[in-house]
């Protein structure tokens, strides 16, 4: 099978509870980050701002994970945020609808917006 070609398809090829996530996270990122493009980047949902990637999502079997990649360099009172690999990146695991915290994760947008990266 083919890698999916667009965020369409990728939302498409996952297990229905994931796909809710995704969807909603793209909603989320769509919403919260006008001025980037989400498309696909090294197979996965990414928005990019100047081709500077901002934030996305990764879907693996039992969760979805949120990618902000300037999220070290901002403020998360719920302590939710964990380092992701090297670099300022930082990433969120959501294992169902219930992990999503739609007002928190809309204050982490905004702050990776207000970075300058979006």
């Amino acid at each position: 099978m083919s890698s999916p070609a667009t965020v369409d398809e990728y939302l498409d090829a996952l297990p229905d509870y994931l796909a809710n996530i995704g969807k909603t996270l793209r909603e989320q990122l769509d919403a919260a980050l006008p001025r980037s493009d989400g498309q696909m980047w090294h197979g996965h949902p990414v928005w990019l701002s100047a081709k500077t990637p901002v934030a996305g999502f990764k879907a693996y079997p039992a969760y979805v994970t949120l990618l902000l990649w300037r999220g070290q360099e901002i403020v998360d009172p719920s302590g939710r945020l964990e380092a992701a690999g090297s670099g300022t990146m930082s990433s969120v695991k959501l294992h169902s609808d219930s992990d999503l915290d739609l007002p928190l994760q809309a204050d982490w947008l905004r702050q990776v917006r207000e970075l300058g990266a979006a």
